[in-house]
């Protein structure tokens, strides 16, 4: 649970990895973030096709209370991170091979202006660098650029959380229940709490 953006892209094309690389350790320099570059030239014939080998291309963000950030592709330019290609890789199943492409990141922990640098961030990639790029923010930032409405969607999140923790904090488990149970009435003392604040 958390405010989060989705994404999901490929590269134009493979001769663009470079550049992007520098481009986004340049970013993380100045913003103190911590990074780690995966391979950076992707193999002769690989690209745009369907199949993918075992490597990932490109980079990773880890920014302070952040989820990681994926700025990384298969061999077939699309994007996918480590984590997705070890999990979604070989599964072969036709409703699950698209969970390889879909990526996201919580930002609810390291804050607004975090939110709002690696959003823009994305928009200025997504102008330079990628081709078919989709976010869904749930912060609304990326499809408005209004800070306002990306404000009221953090406090929203962290009033939302803090009724979970408060409320874990002080129903604990009955004997007998079991954790499905336990976690539908936490789940409805939130509801139910929520409705009677408004």
């Amino acid at each position: 649970m958390g405010l989060s953006i989705h994404y999901s892209g490929s590269l134009k094309n493979p001769g663009l990895l470079p550049d992007l690389i520098n481009e986004v350790k340049e970013v993380a320099e100045v913003h103190k973030w911590e990074y780690h570059t995966f391979e950076e030239k992707f193999p002769e014939g690989t690209f745009e096709k369907k199949t993918f080998n075992d490597s990932v291309y490109g980079m990773i963000l880890n920014i302070k209370n952040c989820d990681p950030v994926c700025i990384s592709f298969l061999s077939n330019g699309r994007m996918s991170s480590p984590f997705h290609l070890e999990n979604y890789g070989s599964a072969g199943y036709p409703d699950e091979d698209n969970n390889i492409y879909q990526l996201a990141t919580k930002t609810q922990y390291a804050g607004v202006e975090a939110h709002k640098t690696i959003v823009n961030l994305f928009r200025h990639l997504a102008r330079n660098y990628f081709k078919d790029f989709e976010m869904l923010d749930e912060g609304y930032y990326w499809e408005t650029g209004d800070e306002e409405k990306l404000q009221q969607q953090f406090d929203l999140y962290n009033d939302l959380v803090n009724r979970f923790a408060n409320t874990f904090k002080t129903n604990p488990i009955k004997e007998g229940e079991t954790m499905q149970e336990y976690i539908e009435r936490i789940f409805n003392r939130v509801n139910k709490d929520k409705d009677q604040s408004v």
